[in-house]
Formats: structure tokens, C-alpha cells, sequence
């Protein structure tokens, strides 16, 4: 038995009670240490429940994010209290990452007071997310203060002087047993001058750069982050005063800020084609919080009125060269429907320190990024082509990549839990399969869509039971949970099949297979050849050329080798996520020297000689390939019914 100056937590023990209780203890301690071996100190108590029951009065937080050269927000909360134990927790499951991703390192200095005195608190010995207070009596209302330290490299996350990412997670504690939806807050947030912001929150007051929202939920203010900076404009993509959807974007320069007129049309086509395949919304108002910025690009989560979404700078001025980026903001909006309105009933948590259960990620996320890519068409954003070339692309990776010969669909929902704490990225992903439950969900669920459409002669499709699943309640902003005989139940209302074992086989088993049923009963086919789809051209070589289905390894434009596909030709050549590509057939490298030489090899016997370099060391490679490029595409089988353009066509 292990004894500590605080025997319950949050109670102080005298050292006199301490020495008597060893001196009670020692000598049976010690020979049962002897004579059994070591065991287990206990753990602490639980951390109480949440319940369902409303918190006694109103929280009131101030952020000041003025300090944009240090990148550090200091918060003030000043909590209502009654004398006695509580239990104040950071916030740590948070939806949308699907993981305990809300980094408590980045919480310091932590200060409570109460009538002006400090008040001591120790942070939990199991859950590091938890503090415990003992209220002194009399004390009615406790003052915290912390700051949030963002990162200042661009290693730790991104960073700008002309940008700033609010997400209130990071920026406040809560008590613990209640569920978060019965805690209100009062916040409000400081912001720099001449900054403007745009989010999901209702505004109550603003003067000048001191911005008071109206009191709101727990839940419904983590779900509504802010976006705040120098270059911000606010386009109106609303499709009536019933649905109002705004593009709020910020950039690192003005002219990045400019759309055209037919561009801002097809993201209006996303609203519309979104409210004719749900059939409903849950939101007041919807906002893309949108940053154009090749310094805090990337960024794409989901919240029930807005979502947190960036692309490079050039998302408008080069049009062209974003087809592959245009599938973020249709993936983002469809949550509001499938994650936050109708969300699996294990992924919803009472507060934001309840572990989440993924299990069903392949529809939240799978399903998600289904329609992402239809809607992506539907709209405009993308032409039916590329949207093709898209679904070709995610066949021809899984065809190898040898990981579903181990590892079942299902259990890479796992994977936001296992990489939660970024210890490193996969090394070798095609084989650990990672986070597949997005791409190949794609598959499965154009799979069951050709499949309603086959069996009801095309009288229905999984529009049909988009709108049953997701248009019920229109308005409602409460979540509705379901679980996999709900989601099968309605896909038999719409179409009786065996769904049950549609998904055994290819979600919950392992299967080597590629789930490309979906193509052949579309009326096409995945082929390989050397031509490269237009829009590819235009992508930036810099962030990434994939060569894996020829040579087996994708590489930047730096030449650093970025991955390596597991038993492909360059990996039992030796070459490795760590290594930098320096030449190609004794030439510097660039991504053209590389794609010229691939083509050369088709009329030659001789090898591609590649020279890499592994820290300080020099490795030359010879690929004996000569297949060419081997660039993936559908292509129409003659004789059969086109379903893929009806899953692709604006809805009628």
C-alpha cells in the first residue's frame, strides 16, 4: 500500500495521520510485499457522471486573442459555485476528429480565485484533463484564468499574423457532471483592431474590436468556432430566406478574395442540390468559415451551422488547378446532416470528456465523402469526368494495396483513437490501411447506390433514402442517433435487400477484394493508360506526384519521397518514406524528368536509374519497369446502362 499527502482527492491529510497510518501498516505491508510480490496501488475515485440536469447559473468567459505575435489567448471564466467539491475538466473528446484530440499540454498558468484569495486545485493522477477544487465555504462564484498557447512554428500547426482559429475547446473549463448541453456560457472575445470574424454564434453586442455573443449551450459553443483576420469577405450563397448559407473567407491577400461570377454560382448549385437531396436543414443559418492561404491551408471539420475549411490561396484565381480541393466544402456541408444532425448513437457523447466509439465512421465519414463527390458534380464544382476520375483514382490505390488482406474496413475506424496523440504518421499506410474507412466507403456506397438503382429499375436510388434518413424533423437542430439496424432498416424501406449482408462482407470482414461493383453495375470499367486527365496537369507539383501505380511511390516536387507503396516495384527496390529523390537517369530531378522517363521506358530495355539520399548517404536504384504511366480512368462498357451519369447529374 503506497500512501500520498492527499488519501481522497482534494482532501489534505496531516503528516502526524500519515506516520501513524504507517506505522499501523509496515510490518503487515511489508510481508505481504515478500511474500506475494508488488500489487496494484488503487486508483482514484471516479470522476462523477455527467447527468442530465441543468448547472446552476450562467459561466461567463472572455478570450483576449489580441496577442497575435505570440500567438497566446488569455481567458478569464468566471464560474458560479457552491461550496464543496467540483471537478473542472478541459475538454477532451472532440467531435468531428473523433478522437481525444484537444492538446491539454497547451494549457499554462491556470489560476483560481475566490473573493479575491487563491484557491488551490490538483489535477487528477489518471484523467489529465481533470482538476479538482475544494470550494471554500461562503464562496458563490470561482474566477479562473489560463492562457491557450498556440503554436509559433509551423511543426506544431498553423500559424499566421493575418489569421486567426478560435475554437472555444481550447479556451475554456467546465464543470464535470453535467451533460454539456444543460451548461450555458456567456462568451465573449477580444479581438485585434480592424480584424473582422465570421461564426456560427449569435452576436449580441460589438464594440469596436470587443465582440459579446448571446448566451448559449456548452455543446452549441464548441460546435461554433470562429475564423477571424486582416482579408475577410462575405459572399451569399443563400438559396432564399429559408436557407441562408454565406462563404465567409479569409486570405493572405485581398486579390485572393475574388471570385467570378460563375464560380460563386456553383458553390449556390451546392446549397441548392444539398437541399434537394435531404429535403430538410437543421441550421438558422450555415457558414463556410473558408481560409484561402498557402500558410494555414488544410483544414476541413464539421459543425452542425458552419464548418472550419481551408485550401490553397489560389482556390479561386486558379481554378483548374483546385479539382482536387473541391471536394471539401460539399463533404463539410453534408455533415450538418449525416454527423451532426443524425449521428451514430456511440460517436454522441453526454460532455467532452466521454471516450467516443467510431465503429460506424464508414457512414459519418464514408457516406460523407460518398456524397461529397456527387454533390461536388451536381453543383458544377466538378465536371462528371473528373468527379470519375476521382472513384478511378481510390480503385486504382486499393488495387495496390495489400492491406485488406489483414486488416477489415471496420477496424480502421479505430485509427482516429490509435494516431489521437500524432506520435508519427503511418509509415507505411497502403499496408497499416489507416484511415480507409474514408476512401473505400466511396466504393461501397456507390456500390449500394447502383444497387437500389438496378434492382428498382431506376425508380429509386440513395437519394430516396437520403430524404427518409436525413429530411425528417426539418429545422430541428437536435441530434438524432441511430445505430446499424436503424441505417439498415430504412436502406429496406427504399429498396428490400440484404443489406445486413451487403455490409458483413464488406465492412466487417476481411476482404482482399476491391469493392468495385459499383462501376460495372454503373456501366464502366477501371482501365489504366498514359493519359493523363487534364485537370491532373494542372495540380501543384509541389505538394505531391503519385507514381504509385506504376513505379509504386509518390514523390513532391522537392524530391522527398512521400510514400511507398508496400510490395510495389520500389519497395523491394529498398526505397523508403525517408528517403529525397536527387536523379533520374543521371538528371536532376523534377517531376517532368521523372514522368519523360517513365514514358522512354516503354521503347527500351533499360532500367530507370533513380539516385536517392538517406541522410548523408547516396543509394542509386535500378526499376526495371516499362509499363508506362499507367494513369487510372473509367471507361464506358458498350451495351450497358449509364448509372453513374444519373448519380452525377444535377437533380431534377
Amino acid at each position: 500500500m503506497t500512501y500520498s499527502l492527499f488519501t481522497r482527492r482534494g482532501s489534505f491529510t496531516s503528516l502526524p495521520a500519515i506516520l501513524a497510518a504507517v506505522s499501523l501498516v509496515f510490518i503487515p505491508a511489508l510481508y505481504a510485499q515478500n511474500s506475494a510480490g508488488p500489487q496494484p496501488a488503487p486508483l482514484p475515485p471516479p470522476i462523477v457522471a455527467p447527468a442530465d440536469t441543468p448547472y446552476p447559473g450562467t459561466i461567463t468567459l472572455m478570450v483576449d486573442a489580441t496577442n497575435v505575435n505570440d500567438r497566446i489567448f488569455k481567458v478569464q471564466e468566471t464560474i458560479p459555485v457552491k461550496a464543496g467539491k467540483l471537478v473542472l475538466l478541459y475538454p477532451e473528446w472532440i467531435p468531428g476528429t473523433h478522437s481525444p484530440s484537444n492538446p491539454v499540454v497547451n494549457l499554462a498558468g491556470l489560476l483560481l480565485t475566490a473573493n479575491g484569495n487563491r484557491v488551490d486545485w490538483v489535477r487528477d493522477q489518471v484523467d489529465m484533463y481533470a482538476f479538482h477544487v475544494n470550494v471554500p465555504k461562503g464562496v458563490t462564484s470561482l474566477e479562473a484564468s489560463f492562457q491557450y498557447l498556440g503554436p509559433i512554428n509551423p511543426k506544431q500547426g498553423r500559424i499566421s499574423s493575418k489569421f486567426a482559429n478560435v475554437t472555444w475547446q481550447s479556451v475554456l473549463v467546465y464543470p464535470a457532471g453535467y451533460f454539456s448541453r444543460r451548461v450555458t456560457f456567456s462568451p465573449s472575445l477580444r479581438l485585434p483592431e480592424g480584424w473582422k470574424f465570421a461564426c456560427a454564434l449569435e452576436t449580441k453586442s460589438q464594440d469596436s474590436n470587443l465582440v459579446e455573443f448571446k448566451d448559449t449551450t456548452l455543446d452549441t459553443l464548441i460546435d461554433s468556432p470562429l475564423y477571424a483576420g486582416v482579408n475577410f469577405k462575405r459572399i451569399d450563397i443563400s438559396t432564399g430566406p429559408d436557407n441562408q448559407v454565406f462563404l465567409d473567407l479569409f486570405a493572405d491577400k485581398p486579390a485572393d478574395l475574388e471570385a467570378t461570377p460563375e464560380q460563386i454560382q456553383f458553390h449556390k448549385n451546392l446549397a441548392i442540390e444539398a437541399q434537394k437531396l435531404f429535403a430538410s436543414h437543421h441550421y438558422d443559418h450555415y457558414d463556410f468559415l473558408f481560409s484561402l492561404s498557402d500558410v494555414v491551408s488544410g483544414k476541413g471539420l464539421e459543425h452542425h451551422q458552419s464548418s472550419e475549411d481551408g485550401s490553397r490561396a489560389n482556390y479561386f484565381t486558379d481554378w483548374a488547378a483546385n479539382v482536387g480541393s473541391r471536394g471539401l466544402l460539399p463533404h463539410e456541408y453534408t455533415h450538418s446532416w449525416n454527423g451532426k444532425f443524425r449521428r451514430p448513437w456511440d460517436l454522441w457523447t453526454p460532455n467532452f470528456n466521454v471516450p467516443m466509439q467510431n465503429d460506424l465512421l464508414w457512414v459519418y465519414e464514408g457516406l460523407t465523402d460518398y456524397w461529397g463527390n456527387v454533390l461536388a458534380a451536381r453543383s458544377g464544382m466538378r465536371t462528371a469526368d473528373q468527379a470519375r476520375d476521382v472513384w478511378a483514382q481510390i480503385a486504382a490505390n486499393f488495387e495496390i494495396s495489400p492491406g485488406r488482406t489483414w486488416r477489415s474496413l471496420v477496424d480502421t475506424t479505430n485509427q482516429p483513437i490509435i494516431s489521437s496523440h500524432g506520435a508519427m504518421q503511418e509509415a507505411w499506410p497502403s499496408w497499416q490501411r489507416s484511415y480507409d474507412y474514408y476512401p473505400e466507403s466511396d466504393l461501397i456506397w456507390l456500390d449500394a447506390d447502383t444497387k437500389i438503382r438496378e434492382l428498382s429499375g431506376g425508380k429509386k436510388s440513395l437519394d430516396d433514402f437520403a430524404k427518409l434518413f436525413y429530411g425528417i424533423d426539418n429545422g430541428s437542430y437536435v441530434t438524432k442517433t441511430y445505430n446499424l439496424t436503424d441505417l439498415i432498416t430504412a436502406l429496406n424501406t427504399v429498396q428490400p435487400f440484404d443489406w445486413g449482408g451487403f455490409f458483413r462482407d464488406r465492412v466487417y470482414e476481411v476482404d482482399p477484394k476491391v469493392p468495385e461493383n459499383g462501376f460495372t453495375q454503373g456501366g464502366y470499367k477501371l482501365v489504366y493508360n498514359d493519359v493523363q486527365s487534364d485537370w491532373m496537369k494542372h495540380q501543384d507539383p509541389t505538394r505531391g506526384t503519385s507514381f504509385a501505380t506504376s513505379l509504386g511511390f509518390s514523390v513532391n516536387g522537392e524530391g522527398n519521397i512521400d510514400d511507398v507503396w508496400w510490395d510495389s516495384l520500389a519497395f523491394k527496390a529498398g526505397i523508403t518514406p525517408d528517403m529525397q529523390l536527387q536523379a533520374v537517369n543521371d538528371q536532376k530531378y523534377t517531376v517532368m524528368v521523372l514522368r519523360e522517363a517513365i514514358l522512354a521506358a516503354e521503347k527500351t530495355t533499360d532500367p530507370i536509374k533513380l539516385l536517392l539520399k538517406r541522410g548523408d548517404e547516396f543509394i542509386t536504384v535500378s526499376l526495371d519497369y516499362h509499363g508506362g504511366p499507367r494513369y487510372p480512368h473509367l471507361e464506358r462498357v458498350e451495351g450497358t446502362e449509364d448509372r453513374l451519369d444519373a448519380v452525377l447529374a444535377p437533380s431534377k
